[in-house]
């Protein structure tokens, strides 16, 4: 490596001597071509020699850094860079022998020191397997011995991709330090509301890249971040792309839990402790792969669970905790959306009140019953419309807006009614080809272009699987999405 650093740094030294000497042109051109992979080379080189300035810093300042050393070093024929950067190896290995040897006979602040030392090198490569090590400790002390500075700048780097940790090694670090996996809940919600991306698939890498799913696993963990979660819907009020990214999140966290079943588990009911066991197991219950009939059925014993809450006389915060429990599993009501449009009105009346009590779950001054009212006769002109030929935009307008009445609808009514539109236009082949036009008809507002999108790529992510049959409508979900 050092060999080509210099056969490197004499190969652009050579350039920049020739670009001085000349004006031409070409020179010119030779100077923007290359420009770039010279500032790439010298930011590599400023970053090699700040490491080595660094090592050579810790080491001479401490008892090492004496005459006789400097004689010794010369004597093996080695240069002073070689041998601090060995020396460093040596004394990283030597500390993680002692923190794994026997940790109860390592003081407090004998670990305690050692963290900080590890502050301005934490991201080294060669620092990471004592980071780790760190993490792992637990020795008698009933109080936290590694140092808050130490553990807040472990996360700060793990966030920015600075290191490379282990994943049981980030989940010691939330584990043992509360503010950093805060921190990383909070940095994680605040990138997903920032993007805007027209598929899930993006935001699923993202809440993957980012270890929750896998730290959530740990039933403290999973209630930590869902308490984020819980209050970030109760500070937007209910906004729908906060409700799309718990959601989702759950969807994450559910797909690692049942990835590897070598591994001892805690119960998923034991990460839903505040909602009722038998609600929480239904909404569990997969509905890929279940026909029709039996996700109708399931539905309506879901819908049945959640009308009992709802006519108990119990505290608001019942109502709540099992609204936000529905969140977590949205994939039921956007189910229930298609199931309105494809199984006929014999259950109606259950599957709108799932949708109405999605957006709209308090009732007082019967809000939820007058979105249920308008809902109701939006759906009932969307059914006379549904084999009508031919299809044109207008008349779908016209059942929508009913008039100027639109226009006094609640905002939890507008939004449920542009979920049945979207599912109508998909689920009704007959209206595919006004698809696009109508669309665009009704999101010419910001706040009901995200609305929409937001439905359109859950109906993507959720139908978009190879051998269903389902793709013509994930094709033109995806161009309706192209559109945003």
């Amino acid at each position: 490596m050092a060999q080509v650093a210099v056969l490197n740094f004499e190969c652009w030294l050579n350039k920049v001597v020739e670009w001085g000497q000349t004006t031409t042109l070409e020179s010119q051109q030779d100077v923007c071509l290359h420009l770039p992979k010279l500032q790439e080379f010298l930011l590599q080189i400023y970053e090699t020699l700040k490491h080595m300035n660094l090592l050579c810093h810790l080491f001479s300042s401490s008892e090492l850094g004496s005459r006789e050393e400097f004689t010794s070093i010369d004597s093996l024929g080695c240069t002073t860079a070689d041998y601090y950067g060995k020396l460093f190896k040596n004394t990283i290995s030597s500390l993680i022998k002692q923190l794994k040897g026997n940790p109860l006979k390592l003081s407090a602040d004998h670990v305690r020191a050692m963290s900080v030392t590890c502050v301005p090198i934490l991201t080294l490569p060669e620092v990471a397997p004592l980071l780790e090590a760190l993490l792992a400790y637990h020795g008698s002390e009933p109080k936290e011995v590694l140092d808050d500075q130490f553990l807040d700048h472990v996360n700060d780097a793990v966030l920015r991709k600075k290191i490379v940790l282990s994943e049981l090694a980030v989940l010691n670090l939330w584990l043992r330090h509360l503010p950093s996996l805060e921190k990383a809940a909070l940095d994680l919600f605040q990138r997903l509301i920032a993007i805007q991306s027209k598929s899930l698939r993006e935001m699923e890498h993202m809440i993957q890249d980012s270890l929750l799913p896998q730290a959530a696993c740990h039933p403290s963990i999973f209630r930590i971040v869902d308490d984020i979660f819980r209050h970030a819907l109760l500070e937007a009020d209910g906004n729908h792309k906060v409700m799309t990214i718990i959601q989702f999140f759950t969807h994450c966290f559910i797909q690692v839990y049942q990835k590897d079943n070598l591994q001892p588990r805690f119960p998923l009911r034991t990460y839903f402790p505040r909602s009722n066991i038998a609600l929480v197991m239904a909404l569990l219950r997969q509905p890929l792969g279940l026909p029709s009939d039996a996700c109708l059925q399931h539905l309506q014993s879901i819908i049945k669970m959640l009308k009992i809450v709802d006519n108990d006389e119990r505290s608001h915060g019942s109502l709540f905790e099992t609204w936000f429990l529905l969140i977590h599993f949205g994939d039921w009501v956007d189910i229930a959306a298609e199931q309105l449009l494809t199984s006929g009105s014999e259950t109606s009346d259950d599957l709108l009140w799932l949708l109405a009590f999605y957006y709209n779950p308090c009732n007082e001054n019967q809000q939820r019953s007058k979105t249920m009212v308008e809902a109701r006769a939006v759906y009932d002109r969307l059914l006379m419309l549904q084999n009508n030929t031919p299809v044109s935009a207008s008349p779908l307008q016209n059942a929508v807006d009913d008039g100027n009445k639109a226009k006094n609808f609640d905002p939890c009514t507008i939004q449920f009614i542009r979920h049945l539109c979207v599912s109508f236009l998909l689920f009704s082949p007959g209206w595919h080809a006004i698809a696009k036009e109508f669309i665009a008809h009704m999101t010419q507002a910001e706040e009901a272009a995200n609305e929409v999108s937001d439905v359109l790529a859950r109906i993507v992510y959720r139908l978009d699987i190879p051998g269903m049959r389902n793709q013509k409508i994930v094709k033109i979900a995806h161009e309706l999405l192209q559109g945003f």
